[in-house]
């Protein structure tokens, strides 16, 4: 029987998901760090595949009935869901780059200020959101500390002006269509952490500054180890 509890942030479903994710990111380092590379093409397509469905059926969920607000895969989330598993099952270099910075910085904060209105463990629902945002953050972290890609300042640049491009685009739709994806024209009705940062537009140059900022500090290190 599917749960009659509506979830809420930082309740026992929530400490369970963190703790899953620990656990998750501690082993597929452990296993990136011994595998070798057909071993590596054969996890990385397994866990890609299974990436792309779960993503697939999220989407053909949100298709019943189609809706405006929901229906349009434009959620950075989307991007950062079909580009993670892309990069898992090819481990190309621009794949994980997206992956490294959109998973690491974005969706972690799904562990943070979950958005979700549903109810509780086990409900499918619970379940999808967790599952695609827990294997975007652990596809970033096996890719990278387990198989030892890294990402370059010509890789933060591209990143940056993808997800510009990305904003704009979004920000245009949700202005035609009256919506609100990515919440870059209104904050969630939820607690996050957009609710320190000010009003709208105050918000949406606060976060895009703090994330620019925070990407820079996830490239210097590697770049520095290099120059060494």
């Amino acid at each position: 029987m599917l749960s009659g509890r509506q979830f809420t942030a930082y309740g026992p479903s929530h400490w369970t998901a963190i703790a899953v994710f620990v656990v998750g990111a501690v082993l597929v380092v452990w296993l990136g760090r011994r595998q070798t590379e057909h071993q590596s093409r054969v996890f990385g397509r397994i866990l890609g595949a299974l990436t792309a469905a779960i993503y697939v059926a999220m989407l053909v969920y949100t298709l019943i009935p189609p809706s405006i607000e929901r229906s349009v895969p434009l959620r950075l989330t989307d991007l950062a869901t079909v580009v993670g598993a892309y990069a898992l099952w090819s481990q190309r270099h621009w794949a994980f780059v997206l992956t490294y910075y959109w998973g690491l910085v974005l969706s972690t904060q799904a562990l943070i200020s979950p958005v979700l209105k549903s109810p509780d463990f086990p409900h499918y629902e619970f379940l999808a959101f967790w599952s695609i945002h827990l294997l975007v953050v652990w596809a970033a972290i096996y890719l990278t500390w387990g198989r030892g890609m890294r990402p370059h300042w010509r890789d933060y640049r591209f990143v940056v002006v993808v997800t510009v491009v990305w904003a704009g685009v979004t920000m245009t739709f949700n202005r035609i269509a009256d919506t609100n994806y990515g919440f870059l024209n209104a904050r969630p009705a939820t607690a996050s952490l957009l609710d320190l940062m000010g009003p709208w537009p105050v918000y949406v140059l606060v976060a895009s500054a703090l994330v620019a900022v925070v990407w820079a500090l996830m490239t210097w290190p590697w770049e520095r180890r290099e120059a060494r």
